[in-house]
């Protein structure tokens, strides 16, 4: 098995339930990992793996659209990723809040969330 992470993407981005946060917007990190068996063992050319930057433009385009929990962000990047890349066998997704709305909070809160592809039914 082979992985590819993207690993502290910084964000900033409006999601909460808290309406400051849908104003102001807040510091979110995401690190994701996708797990995929390479068809060959040698791989050599982008289309033998995973392309990161395209992960990446996922990962993105979701971060932009205001979300009330991160648990949603997490679980639905974890799903499109699957969906979109059918080489990846399993996914972790993690968002973290860098700046929580907490008083005398000094620290993150984040989201974890595994995902993996439905085995087939072979005939």
């Amino acid at each position: 098995m082979l992985k590819i992470e993207l690993r502290h993407i910084r964000f900033h981005g409006y999601h909460g339930i808290h309406e400051e946060e849908k104003k102001t917007g807040g510091d979110f990190e995401v690190n994701l990992v996708a797990h995929f068996i390479p068809h060959h063992l040698t791989v050599l050319h982008l289309d033998e793996t995973l392309d990161y930057t395209k992960l990446y433009e996922l990962v993105k385009k979701r971060m932009d659209k205001p979300t009330r929990l991160i648990e949603t962000l997490a679980i639905e990047i974890a799903e499109e990723v699957l969906h979109s890349f059918d080489i990846v066998e399993n996914v972790e997704v993690e968002i973290k809040k860098l700046n929580p709305p907490i008083p005398f909070f000094n620290g993150y809160v984040a989201a974890v969330y595994s995902g993996k592809r439905a085995k087939k039914n072979k005939k």
